[in-house]
This record gives structure tokens, sequence and C-alpha cells, in this order.
């Protein structure tokens, strides 16, 4: 079984891409709703959400944890990774891999304002490719927006606009490095043209985990998959139906406790 983790509606893109690539694997996603925006909250608080939040999908004894919160990946390259029985699959790694296999060596990293703040993906970039450069923009406005449903028209159109134009014109790619932003994919595509290469690092991070898993002998199972929210359930499950297809998807609701701020 594989645990996955976001802050809210943003890791469902991981899901997707878990389902490529893993579709007989069981999965159990949580999202930290109750604690939305991440990207406004302080490390301290952060990084006490995330020791809360992957302890509990410990508790449900996976095979993998994979990370679908790039502020929580942020964080824990400052702070390391709390304690788990299962491995745990960073998407800060994922997105530098991507660059790495396309060639990028002008690079744009549009994420939450606490990712931005941490500078961990300028650091991990410039770690493994020496010769890129790296511009972070935050982009506050967007998680706001795909949490709401508000993902087609002029408003979300109008906000992926104003991120990018606080990038330089002549990028090889941007990552779009909080996983709610594939939710807005058409609109970036819009703004940033066919030359700029969009990474959404989910892709290497399904990648890496089915390669875990069979490196592993970790045998098919059910395919199934459980979504837990700790806020509202009837608009979280219409919101896991609209983002991953499925049209009866399995949602529960679990206490705010222990994923306490």
């Amino acid at each position: 079984m594989i645990g996955i983790f976001d802050s809210g509606l943003g890791g469902l893109t991981v899901v997707r891409r878990v389902r490529e690539r893993l579709p007989k694997s069981d999965i159990v996603y949580l999202a930290d709703q109750a604690h939305l925006p991440y990207g406004e909250r302080t490390n301290d608080e952060l990084f006490t959400l995330l020791e809360a939040n992957l302890a509990w999908l410990d508790s449900q004894a996976p095979d993998a944890i994979v990370m679908g919160c790039n502020t929580s990946c942020a964080i824990a390259d400052a702070y390391g990774w709390p304690p788990t029985n299962a491995e745990v699959f960073d998407l800060l790694d994922s997105a530098t891999i991507a660059l790495q296999h396309a060639g990028a060596r002008r690079i744009g990293i549009v994420a939450t304002s606490a990712t931005v703040r941490s500078g961990a993906y300028g650091r991990r970039i410039r770690n493994a490719i020496p010769e890129s450069e790296v511009w972070e923009v935050p982009a506050p406005l967007l998680v706001p927006l795909v949490e709401a449903g508000n993902i087609d028209g002029a408003e979300p159109l109008e906000a992926v606009t104003e991120v990018c134009t606080q990038l330089p014109g002549d990028l090889d790619a941007v990552v779009l490095a909080c996983t709610h932003y594939p939710v807005l994919d058409a609109h970036f595509a819009a703004v940033l043209g066919e030359r700029v290469l969009r990474i959404d690092p989910a892709i290497v991070q399904a990648e890496r985990v089915a390669e875990f898993l069979a490196r592993n002998h970790v045998p098919p199972e059910a395919g199934t998959a459980r979504y837990v929210t700790n806020a509202e359930l009837s608009r979280f499950h219409e919101n896991v139906a609209r983002i991953t297809g499925e049209p009866h998807p399995l949602t529960e609701t679990l206490s705010a406790e222990p994923l306490s701020s």
C-alpha cells in the first residue's frame, strides 16, 4: 500500500500519476485541509504538522510514503525527515531528477511562499546542476483557487499570468513546485508557451515509487483508494471525484487531532 500526503487537494495530481504507473497498488491519501494554507505558516508549525501527518500515515503500514506536499518537503530539507517505518519519496528530489533528464539550465520555480522562503529548491537544484540559474517565485493565490474549485476562466488565468510575469522570459523550464499547480496546467501552458518545459515532479515521483516497489518485490494489490480529510467531507468528496475522475471515491473524515497545530 502507498501512503500519499498533501495539505489539501493538490496531492491528487500525484495520485493520478501513481495510478498511471501502479494501477494495482492500494492507496491511502491524507489531506490536512484543516490547517490550510500551509504556505503562510511558520517553519516550526509546518514541521509539527509534518511529524503528525507522517505518523498517521505510518500507522496505516504503507510500503512507501509518497509526498504530495512540496512545502513539507522544503521544511524537511531544513529540519530533517521525521522517522517513519516506510520509505519517503521527496518531491524536491523528483523535480531535480526531471530537470537533469531535461538538460535544463535556466530554471523557474513557482511555489508557495513557505517553499520559496526556505530556498530549498534553489539549493537542491544548484547542488545537482552546478551550472544552473534558478529563479524562485511565490504564488500564494493559486492554492486557494484550486481548493475552491476555481480552476477555469479568467480569474485563475490572471493569477497564473501575474506569477509568470515575475520570471525571466528565456527559461528552459518551470517547475510547478506545488502539487496544486498542475490542476492549472492549461493556464501555465497558455502563458509560458510551448518553448518552456513545464515540470510536474509527480511524474518522476510515480516512476521512483514504482521502481522501489518492484525492487522490493511488493506484490500487486486490489487497486483500492481511500481519501481522508480532516475538514468538511461533502466538498472534499466532490473535489476528489472531479480531480481523480472516480465517480464514487471512498472518502472519509478524520478528526483534526492528532493532526493538530
